[in-house]
């Protein structure tokens, strides 16, 4: 006869909603379903319990780099006689936070995602993290090789074009002037570091500030490449 202590739990509707989601978007079902409960957890939803406030910060880091391994994978193999630069570049353009937003609400993240409702324009900045997040809880339940073809199966190959991804041109530069522009912000970029061709590093170093106050640092093998690598990490760091 079955007990309280021996009867099998139940998923609530809650769970089962999550585990339907995961199938839809991973096209699996997770073995773990407590990695993806914490992987849709935002921080303004979480509670504090020894203080620790639980939240999917952890797994949107180890996501991050996931997500940038797989899709470093992907193009190298892909453009077998590209340099670094060009490879780097592209990468940047598909996992940037404005890409990784759009794409995150293009998969559905949005349904599964749980942050303060009251806060109506956090949706619009969290979803790209969670997808991060996603990805970590899909790499500890599943494993690298799963977590990279869930990146290239469901994420790169059905959402980016990669002949428009390579030939568009996008300045961040111009991006992150017209905005300080409209907000009367003062942007400027400072030369911090300049080493000889021929060096180990790299050659260009740029700071961007605004208002003074240090934002994006940026490196590239010319002033021109370092002024939009620091741009880009301003615009994100902005969320512009």
């Amino acid at each position: 006869m079955w007990n309280l202590l021996t009867l099998p739990k139940r998923n609530s509707q809650e769970d089962k909603k999550l585990i339907t989601a995961i199938k839809t978007i991973a096209g699996f079902a997770p073995s773990n379903l407590a990695l993806y409960k914490l992987a849709t957890l935002h921080s303004s939803k979480s509670k504090e319990m020894d203080g620790y406030r639980e939240s999917n910060e952890r797994l949107e880091y180890l996501g991050d780099a996931i997500l940038g391994a797989a899709v470093a994978d992907y193009l190298f193999k892909k453009y077998p006689f590209k340099d670094e630069g060009f490879l780097t570049e592209i990468r940047s353009r598909i996992v940037n936070r404005e890409s990784l937003n759009n794409l995150a609400r293009k998969v559905g993240i949005g349904s599964i995602v749980r942050f303060d409702q009251k806060n109506t324009q956090l949706k619009h900045v969290i979803l790209g993290n969670t997808l991060e997040a996603l990805i970590g809880a899909i790499y500890l339940d599943k494993g690298y090789l799963r977590t990279k073809k869930f990146v290239i199966d469901k994420l790169i190959q059905p959402y980016f074009d990669l002949e428009v991804v390579v030939s568009s041109n996008t300045n961040h530069k111009s991006k992150l002037i017209e905005w300080a522009q409209r907000e009367g912000k003062d942007v400027r970029f400072e030369l911090v570091m300049a080493k000889p061709a021929g060096s180990n590093s790299k050659e260009f170093a740029i700071q961007v500030y605004v208002n003074d106050e240090p934002y994006g640092l940026g490196h590239g093998f010319n002033k021109k490449k370092a002024e939009q690598s620091a741009a880009e990490k301003t615009c994100v760091a902005l969320e512009i």
